[in-house]
């Protein structure tokens, strides 16, 4: 439910439907009162607040509480996926991470921008799919529509704007591959 109103002009009108912002309203105030106030461990109970606005969430999940969520009905995590604090999801789209997959603090996840091209500035969104065991570490910013591949690596600080290849170590600003992320065996 991205509800983007097309055609408008976002100085004078809303960009998106009624719905959607009482939607976020409802949950802004949830998140100030129950999610971002909660203790560290109390992993179950974020869960459960983001699976009552529509989240879809494996198990074992740990979305710590300073993680940000613009719209948790277009947020779907996979088994032990971990959102650490001062993450920001800006969910206008869905948001996909993979089982074991890890987002580090400080991370973007942007999915809506804006046609600068559009005489309204138009704003649309793409999902961004992050795979299974994938690591973005800390500050990392993915745009719209990106797919980062199964146990690929995103180093520091890196800026995402073209999909990346699984098992991969992938830096910079923009970012490419590296190098193949090969696991120890024991």
């Amino acid at each position: 439910m991205s509800d983007i109103l097309q055609g408008v002009d976002p100085s004078t009108q809303a960009s998106f439907s009624l719905k959607n912002r009482l939607a976020r309203l409802l949950w802004g105030i949830v998140y100030a009162l129950l999610f971002r106030t909660s203790p560290r461990s109390f992993h179950a109970w974020r869960s459960f607040l983001l699976r009552c606005f529509g989240a879809k969430l494996g198990k074992g999940c740990h979305v710590y509480p300073q993680a940000k969520i613009w719209a948790p009905w277009n947020l779907v995590l996979a088994d032990q996926a971990g959102i650490a604090n001062d993450v920001e999801c800006y969910s206008v789209a869905l948001i996909s991470i993979g089982a074991k997959a890890v987002v580090s603090q400080g991370t973007y996840l942007c999915t809506g921008t804006h046609d600068y091209q559009d005489p309204n500035f138009q704003l649309f969104a793409k999902p961004i799919h992050i795979g299974d065991n994938v690591w973005l570490c800390a500050e990392t910013f993915v745009s719209p529509g990106i797919r980062i591949g199964e146990g690929a690596v995103i180093g520091a600080r890196s800026v995402v704007t073209k999909d990346m290849p699984a098992w991969m170590v992938c830096a910079g600003n923009p970012c490419r591959p590296i190098k193949p992320r090969i696991m120890k065996t024991s």
